[in-house]
């Protein structure tokens, strides 16, 4: 049975930190979903950490069912959430409803993901009454990244700080069984976490929130060249599959790989003749 969202909620109440990652494809969901992580979300930074695109503005509808599809096979126990690409809500509530239809019924996914506060409370409120598990997201929201002026931290100000406290308790009201609080300042991101009743899991975001979230790629340290200030390298596996790569170059060129122990045998008398 996979972790369900009354679960997810009952975990703040008894007062259990959440840990969450990200996971895009099928081995990595193994792996995410072996050790224990009760929350898997195909966010679509997967634009930036799978395709190479520069932002997450690019992502399609059908790239994240793709991508969705696979973590699901992968995972078995952890809840999975999809994220709503860009301009997959924005347009309209009925289009909205649709494409949160289709990560859920296409994808296989137990909930959707989508950005934004006040402005997205009655989109939320329609979809958690149609059945949909809906995670909020506030703060730093990437498809905004022109409209904020890049990737920055926001809350900053009183005013900011004020907009960004109703927008939690706006999606607290309608339904939202986790907000995602992404570069925040520490001390607001606690104030929000005190002020809702559902989880709130930071990025970014300080000590205070309910859980943490990760992409998985940056917490195992894949890129050398990219750590965002708010991600921990707990190990380096760039540097170890440089080494195995190297190690792989120099065996073939020296000979000594395949061995007799990767290789298939035969009577070698069958070739008599041939």
């Amino acid at each position: 049975m996979r972790i369900t969202i009354n679960q997810i909620k009952e975990m703040k109440q008894k007062g259990e930190k959440i840990p969450m990652l990200t996971a895009y494809d099928y081995l990595t969901a193994k792996i995410v979903d072996r050790a224990g992580i009760p929350l898997i979300l195909i966010g679509d930074s997967l634009g930036m950490v799978m395709l190479g695109y520069e932002s997450t503005l690019p992502v399609t509808m059908a790239d994240m069912i793709h991508h969705t599809r696979a973590v699901v096979r992968g995972a078995q126990k952890a809840l999975i959430v999809a994220d709503m690409p860009f301009m997959s809500f924005q347009a309209s509530d009925t289009d909205a409803m649709y494409n949160a239809g289709r990560l859920i019924q296409e994808g296989g996914a137990q909930a959707v993901k989508l950005e934004g506060g006040v402005v997205v409370e009655g989109l939320v409120k329609r979809m958690v009454d149609c059945g949909i598990p809906v995670m909020g997201h506030i703060g730093l929201t990437p498809q905004s990244v022109h409209q904020l002026g890049g990737y920055k931290v926001q809350g900053k100000t009183r005013e900011a700080a004020q907009r960004l406290l109703k927008d939690a308790e706006a999606l607290d009201r309608a339904g939202a069984f986790v907000i995602i609080l992404e570069c925040i300042p520490a001390p607001l991101s606690r104030l929000i976490t005190e002020r809702v009743s559902v989880p709130t899991i930071g990025i970014g975001a300080g000590v205070g929130c309910d859980g943490q979230v990760q992409v998985v790629s940056d917490m195992l340290g894949l890129d050398p060249d990219f750590v965002p200030k708010h991600a921990k390298q707990y190990t380096h596996l760039s540097t170890v599959a440089d080494e195995a790569l190297k190690g792989f170059i120099s065996e073939v060129q020296a000979g000594s790989f395949p061995t007799m122990k990767q290789s298939y045998v035969m009577d070698e008398g069958l070739l008599e003749g041939l």
